[in-house]
């Protein structure tokens, strides 16, 4: 398919698309008029870069992960290792969001007794 097709199916911008490209985050297949044609290996590529970005992953980690990936199924134990070190980074930060989480419960638990007590 054609980069704003490509574009509409993944909810990015044309120019983001080419900007991942110069970033070698992809590589689509070009046509022999040299248009970019994208598969179905593609939308899901993205997909996965758009978790990983959703998650915080740094884009330097992301560009890491897409070298391994392009090196072939002999880099799957590396790979592994990059995605293992940003779960423990993001079972981290979950943990202390929920911890915020629910130390803003307990404070706004205290408001709510106030106001009951205060209430006429």
């Amino acid at each position: 398919m054609r980069i704003q097709a490509f574009a509409e199916m993944t909810g990015l911008t044309a120019h983001t698309l080419r900007y991942y490209e110069k970033l070698g985050l992809l590589s689509p297949q070009r046509s022999a008029a040299g248009h970019r044609d994208y598969r179905q290996n593609d939308v899901d590529w993205v997909a996965f870069i758009q978790r990983l970005k959703a998650t915080d992953m740094p884009l330097e980690a992301i560009q890491r992960y897409a070298v391994l990936r392009s090196q072939g199924n002999e880099t799957a134990a590396a790979r592994r290792a990059l995605l293992a070190e940003h779960a423990e980074r993001l079972a981290q930060r979950l943990a202390e969001q929920r911890n915020h989480l629910e130390r803003l419960q307990e404070k706004m638990a205290w408001y709510d007794r106030e106001l009951i007590k205060n209430s006429p």
